[in-house]
């Protein structure tokens, strides 16, 4: 082998190596946890060719610029059948969500960069108080 393509073989294997690790940081690397509170609004399964569960979010207060003001919405995606079933049937109750944040979206894992991955609890504040206590979270990063 010439050194020539010696020296071409050593960058193309640094460059797919640094690819991997932007590729892991940026799609696979949990950038943050926490929890979210407030009622659930919207949650739906949609998508052309990757069908996932996305949700919103209303929490309380207000956010605002110049001359408007507007709801606090936390825009989430859920990949685990089971915590989406429980969001299913959670639709205009005050629920906490324990999500992930990361700092690209794949199209399989839904559109936003949140993604919850259980249920902490959900409230029917018509119904008085605690609907039934949820799973929490089994990892946490």
């Amino acid at each position: 082998m010439s050194k020539t393509a010696k020296v071409f073989l050593g960058i193309g294997i640094v460059a797919v190596v640094a690819l991997a690790v932007w590729f892991f940081f940026r799609f696979y690397f949990v950038f943050g946890s926490g929890v979210k509170a407030g009622e659930l609004n919207l949650f739906v399964y949609k998508g052309y060719v990757f069908k996932t569960y996305e949700g919103r979010l209303i929490q309380a207060g207000y956010k605002g610029s110049t001359g408007t003001i507007q709801s606090n919405e936390f825009n989430f995606s859920v990949t685990d059948k089971k915590v989406a079933e429980k969001l299913e049937r959670s639709a205009g109750k005050f629920v906490e969500l324990h999500y992930k944040e990361y700092l690209g979206a794949l199209p399989w894992r839904g559109v936003t960069n949140y993604v919850v991955d259980s249920v902490l609890t959900v409230e029917d504040y018509a119904r008085g108080g605690i609907v039934e206590p949820l799973d929490a979270p089994t990892e946490v990063y």
